[in-house]
């Protein structure tokens, strides 16, 4: 114990010269940093007055639901989808993802007595630790979510496969297979696979979202790969089941990117139906601008590779931090990705919400503890979401220098109470 009240007395010390130096730091969301932003300057005058596609659509006017055809095969390929089965859209793949869902909901693929909302509970599988825009999506549907663990294979399948059998009011599951939110985590071939043979196991109508978000944001060129999920899906029959989604919006300009989505014709057909209502096209130009700047899938790489010599001093600055002042302590435990945002943080059960307060109150904001849970309840207290990409790396070496002393204070506190 005497050992213990020296390094809880050692701790505070440092808490408090901390807080003297009025920190105002923020590791709460994924986004780009400048830096990275500035790779894709050039797009802007691209087309330098050129705006006909290279199937002589005038992209300044209106029409065009599905989105140009040169950006459907374009990015269907990151999908592994074909032209016919691809829609490109604007610039945000939560915007496609949301309409998908209030579709099935409400009016349902299939036509009215499809839609999900007609039984009196609809349920949906969420893995965790995940995507708290996901969640947020069902809470705001009214759509019940069930967690289920994410294993670095992806989510426990044998607990997914029993629960789509056994419960009909489960109408799907949320998928993030590579660099997935927060872990990092990449779907195994055997994972995926069992994916794509879901909707044929589970009740009718049940889709599987795949957001296919980190797609190409591997910070090496040897990072592990994603077995695609599409040639499997159309071998089990089930294209029906299952909507993938894509975006530009950490690749190019994060405000101002393009969104995608792979499905069957048939759910394609049931979708621009249902946006012919609220909209006339997607942004075209956009469209075109982002063609005519990656080119093709040689200078993406390129680009990307680009990206990630930029953010990957970011991530090994916080995993060495990490390793120096947490290994080996009983403190805490973390995750190594490959690609993707960010880095999962689980600490002692019972000490997150601790954490992230004790970070707060000395200028260092970060995720709110039970945010990759649904509904924002972590039943352990344990998941903290680190975003290393947005600070310059000096404010990043400040932020780790706050996070890992107010780790060992809230673990030290729990110890010596």
């Amino acid at each position: 114990m005497a050992e213990i009240q020296a390094a809880l007395a050692a701790a505070e010390q440092q808490y408090q010269a901390l807080a003297a130096q009025q920190l105002a730091l923020d590791l709460t969301r994924g986004k780009p940093g400048p830096e990275q932003l500035g790779l894709s300057d050039a797009m802007d005058g691209i087309l330098d007055g050129d705006y006909r596609s290279a199937s002589g659509v005038d992209v300044r006017n209106y029409g065009g639901l599905e989105g140009l055809v040169e950006a459907r095969e374009f990015f269907g390929g990151w999908l592994d989808a074909n032209t016919e089965e691809t829609l490109a859209g604007g610039n945000s793949s939560l915007t496609l993802m949301y309409t998908v869902m209030d579709l099935a909901m409400n009016q349902g693929l299939r036509g009215l007595e499809s839609a999900w909302g007609n039984a009196d509970v609809v349920k949906f599988l969420c893995p965790v630790p995940g995507y708290d825009r996901h969640f947020a999506i069902c809470e705001h549907l009214g759509i019940e979510m069930i967690t289920v663990p994410l294993l670095d294979s992806g989510p426990d399948m044998d607990e997914v496969e029993k629960l789509v059998q056994s419960d009909p009011a489960i109408k799907g599951i949320w998928c993030v297979p590579r660099f997935s939110n927060p872990t990092g985590c990449v779907y195994s071939a055997d994972t995926v696979q069992r994916i794509a043979r879901l909707p044929a196991l589970a009740s009718d109508n049940f889709i599987v979202m795949w957001d296919n978000a980190y797609a190409v944001h591997s910070l090496s060129a040897d990072a592990t790969t994603l077995p695609p999920l599409w040639p499997a899906c159309r071998e089990a029959g089930t294209c029906d089941g299952v909507f993938m989604f894509g975006s530009t919006s950490k690749v190019t300009h994060a405000g101002a990117g393009v969104a995608f989505l792979a499905s069957s014709p048939d759910n394609l057909a049931a979708l621009t139906k249902h946006q012919s209502y609220s909209t006339i096209g997607p942004d075209k130009i956009n469209q075109l601008r982002h063609l005519r700047f990656l080119q093709d899938d040689a200078t993406v790489a390129r680009h990307m590779a680009a990206h990630a010599d930029i953010i990957r001093p970011r991530f090994e600055a916080v995993l060495s931090k990490l390793e120096a002042e947490l290994a080996g302590e009983d403190m805490g435990t973390w995750t190594r990705p490959e690609g993707g945002y960010f880095i999962s943080f689980d600490a002692p059960a019972g000490t997150a919400s601790e954490i992230v307060k004790l970070a707060a109150d000395i200028g260092v904001k970060l995720t709110p503890a039970g945010a990759t849970f649904p509904y924002g309840e972590d039943p352990q207290d344990s998941n903290i979401r680190l975003a290393p990409t947005f600070p310059s790396l000096e404010e990043l070496e400040q932020a780790m220098e706050a996070f890992v002393c107010c780790v060992k204070l809230a673990c030290l506190r729990k110890a010596a109470s």
